[in-house]
């Protein structure tokens, strides 16, 4: 078997390799029982639109004495169903006079069902005439929660975070707060250092505090660096509510001894698939060497080719373990992995470079996986769209198993939030683009009235097809840049070029090329590596002219398992520990899997740019 030993030295008191396999040991008991969430953020959505968004903390005041108390809770009910007909119905059986609460209810509860119905100005214009003062708290806190959900939707995160420092001040329960703080900080994570500093001008110590924590998080990247930033953090805002408990996995992070490790890197360096494996290696390798320059003492790597021996993965990974590996990362391909994951007995950790789709053999030791997988994507889409008051979606993708798993995965979450899926155009090859489009949109039906009424009327009358009205946004789920190039273009044709159209990342070669002017105006997700994150790895990838600077993503995914492997024990954190990875922000649901939430960006010109 073909191996390559890599040493790098440092000192420490403790072995973090002890300390990350006793860490990942624990989860897999403590997250064994846990139920299932669905893959995407792991906090999740601040809540279901059409539920009452103020369950995500709780209810800390009880709501004031009406007599229409029983009209509220209808209305209330209708929304949780999305029937926003009879909401709105319950309402209009109201009294014009209604005391100072019962009307903000009433409009926060219109505001609701605007909002619901895709009118975004409409429920924010609402909101922002209600009264400040003399609210009971409880209506208080319901306004604010459904405020935070809509700019949290819109991608403010700033606002969102605004308003649960607002919602904080109001808040007595200390269970409550928790979360709330939690969720704050979540919010924070998602800004980048610059935008953070720029907030940072307040007169607010608390809120001021914030913002000086996050973009420590922000901006520190060198672990000894991170925690003299944060125990100064600590001495200057003794009296902050963060102080005593750090959020977002940091206090374990910062707490943590560095320690000799010794990783095993298992990819398939020869074969099929050695570009690809050679891609991620120089991905780790970059942020591997990077994160040497701050370290002092021993760090032992060891690389093996999983395609040199007909035991495969397995036999890799068992003589990493009797090379003392205390970590191993990979295997990369989706047999491998599931190789490693039948096994009964793994006594050493792995962070999987794929994800399986079977349920892991139970055993004493974490089996973690992250992965590239595009479906991941298809919450972030849905997001971005009702963000948008998006709520009519057309679909279209291509047949077969890949448009199958795309559309299973964003259908379920984007009806979840309250939007519909009115049509779907399948296609199976470039000769149907065009017509399954025609089809789905309704234009043939459109066509023959045209030709009936011709036909009536014995002249040849000029008209033109009309699409159907019952959408207002596309998700274009192709599998690849020649079929999105290819479909945009008939989208315009057949009279949908004024829908805003979501799509992910597949669309995108990673490379410029100047056919993807046929892609403008084309809303998607992104790894932030390809839109400019991270530049010193990627020109030390450059000049290690392996060429394997040609697969971007997989540098990017090499990257990160570097990060995960270093910051493991923070993402054990809870639902607000993010790391700011090359492929995404990352956390960790109950099952291990790594979840990246990509980057909102757009083609402009041809040009791929962020939003």
């Amino acid at each position: 078997m073909s191996k390559y030993q890599s040493t790098l030295r440092y000192s420490s008191s403790q072995s973090l390799s002890k300390v990350l396999l006793i860490a990942m040991t624990l989860l897999v008991s403590s997250c064994s029982t846990e139920p299932t969430k669905p893959s995407g953020s792991s906090e999740g959505p601040l809540a279901t639109e059409g539920g009452d968004v103020s369950e995500l903390i709780g209810q800390p005041h009880s709501l004031p004495a009406s007599d229409y108390a029983a009209v509220f809770e209808r209305a209330e009910a209708a929304l949780a169903r999305f029937e926003w007909v009879a909401a709105e119905a319950s309402l209009n059986t109201l009294s014009d006079a209604l005391n100072s609460n019962d009307r903000v209810y009433r409009d926060y509860l219109r505001a609701r069902i605007a909002y619901l119905r895709g009118q975004t100005a409409v429920a924010t214009q609402l909101l922002q005439d209600l009264p400040k003062a003399d609210t009971a708290p409880a209506l208080s806190s319901k306004v604010l929660n459904f405020q935070r959900y809509m700019v949290r939707m819109a991608g403010d995160y700033l606002g969102s975070a605004e308003l649960a420092q607002r919602l904080l001040d109001i808040t007595p329960d200390p269970v409550t707060s928790t979360a709330l703080k939690r969720s704050l900080w979540r919010d924070l994570e998602h800004l980048p250092a610059e935008a953070l500093q720029s907030a940072g001008d307040t007169e607010d110590p608390i809120w001021r505090g914030w913002l000086e924590l996050a973009t420590i998080s922000a901006s520190t990247t060198d672990a000894n660096s991170l925690h003299q930033a944060i125990n100064q953090w600590r001495q200057d805002n003794a009296a902050h509510p963060a102080a005593k408990a750090l959020p977002g996995g940091l206090e374990p992070f910062v707490d943590q001894a560095l320690g000799v490790q010794r990783v095993a890197l298992l990819l398939p360096l020869s074969g099929r698939l050695a570009p690809a494996a050679k891609a991620v290696r120089d991905g780790y390798l970059a942020r591997f060497y990077a994160d040497s320059e701050a370290i002092l003492g021993q760090r032992q790597l060891l690389i093996f080719d999983t395609q040199s021996s007909e035991g495969g993965a397995l036999a890799a990974y068992q003589e990493a373990v009797q090379r003392g590996a205390n970590l191993v990362v990979g295997p990369l391909s989706k047999e491998a992995v599931s190789q490693l994951a039948a096994q009964p007995e793994r006594p050493v950790p792995i962070l999987a470079l794929n994800r399986v789709d079977e349920t892991l053999a139970p055993s004493s030791t974490a089996l973690v996986q992250m992965a590239l997988a595009p479906e991941d994507e298809a919450e972030r889409l849905a997001e971005l769209a009702y963000g948008a008051g998006a709520r009519r979606a057309l679909i279209v993708r291509p047949a077969g198993a890949w448009g199958d798993k795309m559309e299973a995965a964003l259908r379920p979450y984007w009806q979840a939030m309250g939007g519909q899926i009115n049509a779907s155009a399948v296609y199976s090859k470039a000769e149907s683009y065009s017509d399954s489009i025609k089809q789905s949109l309704n234009l043939a039906a459109s066509e023959e009235r045209a030709r009936s009424i011709r036909s009536m009327l014995a002249t040849n009358i000029e008209s033109n097809a009309r699409r159907r009205q019952d959408i207002d946004a596309i998700f274009l789920l192709s599998g690849s840049a020649d079929e999105a190039r290819s479909i945009k273009p008939l989208l315009v044709f057949h009279y949908a070029g004024n829908l805003p159209i979501y799509a992910p990342s597949s669309i995108y070669s990673g490379m410029p090329n100047e056919r993807d002017r046929d892609l403008n105006g084309i809303h998607l997700v992104e790894l932030p590596w390809l839109l400019g994150s991270n530049p010193a790895l990627r020109v030390a990838i450059t000049a290690g002219d392996t060429g394997s600077d040609s697969y971007p993503r997989l540098n990017a995914l090499g990257a990160d398992a570097y990060l995960v492997q270093s910051r493991f024990l923070q993402l054990q954190g809870g639902a607000d520990a993010l790391l700011r990875g090359d492929t995404g922000l990352l956390s960790m649901d109950p099952q291990l899997r790594i979840i990246r939430e990509p980057q909102p960006a757009t083609f402009d010109g041809g040009a791929l740019k962020a939003l």
